[in-house]
């Protein structure tokens, strides 16, 4: 059952196959924020968390590998905005899209190899951010990560079709990166378009 799914939907599990780098924990789409380099979409998710806790921020960051991350911010869980619930989605979101726009070519080719499928994580576990394979071998959950990631496949056609300028990004409160205000980076959102000046 999950194989005929599989023909219907772009789903990915891990980092590897054909939807894999739509993980936040894939490799090889690295982001550079107040000239900080980060190499996964997960553990900037993850440090944004901690707005409060430059250090816990910088520990997480300072990690190798996105699971080590995770795992690494977990241990501080306690210390976590006090409306992470309300603001984790948007925080997501604005994640998203700083690594398509930073990623612009690599990343948008693997949006656009899902066509117009339904993009969904599976997971055993999480059936928040994706959903769980049921009994009867269909995928249950909010998949909220798979509908941002449509979201976004959205925002990419536009901006590449010309019908807006750039990506648009979330309004956060208190979102800051060892003290310094994230919203309020450059995001490199129209990357493409300074790319095709540059060959004019």
């Amino acid at each position: 059952m999950l194989d005929d799914l599989a023909a219907t939907i772009a789903d990915f599990r891990t980092t590897t196959g054909e939807f894999g780098p739509l993980s936040n924990m894939a490799p090889g789409f690295p982001i550079v924020v107040l000239n900080v380099r980060i190499a996964t979409a997960e553990a900037l998710y993850q440090a944004c968390r901690y707005p409060n806790e430059p250090d816990v921020q910088r520990l997480i960051l300072d990690q190798l590998s996105p699971m080590t991350a995770k795992m690494k911010s977990k241990k501080y869980h306690s210390r976590t905005r006090n409306d992470w619930n309300d603001v984790r989605v948007n925080v997501m979101r604005w994640c998203l899209r700083i690594k398509l726009s930073q990623n612009w070519s690599r990343f948008g080719a693997v949006l656009e190899r899902t066509q117009d499928k339904p993009i969904v994580e599976e997971s055993t576990k999480d059936d928040f951010w994706g959903a769980k394979p049921a009994e009867d071998g269909t995928l249950v959950g909010m998949n909220v990560l798979g509908r941002l990631l449509m979201e976004l496949r959205q925002q990419y056609r536009e901006v590449q079709s010309g019908k807006v300028d750039q990506l648009q990004y979330p309004d956060i409160s208190h979102f800051l990166l060892f003290g310094r205000p994230l919203d309020k980076i450059p995001t490199r959102s129209d990357f493409h378009k300074e790319m095709q000046s540059s060959m004019l």
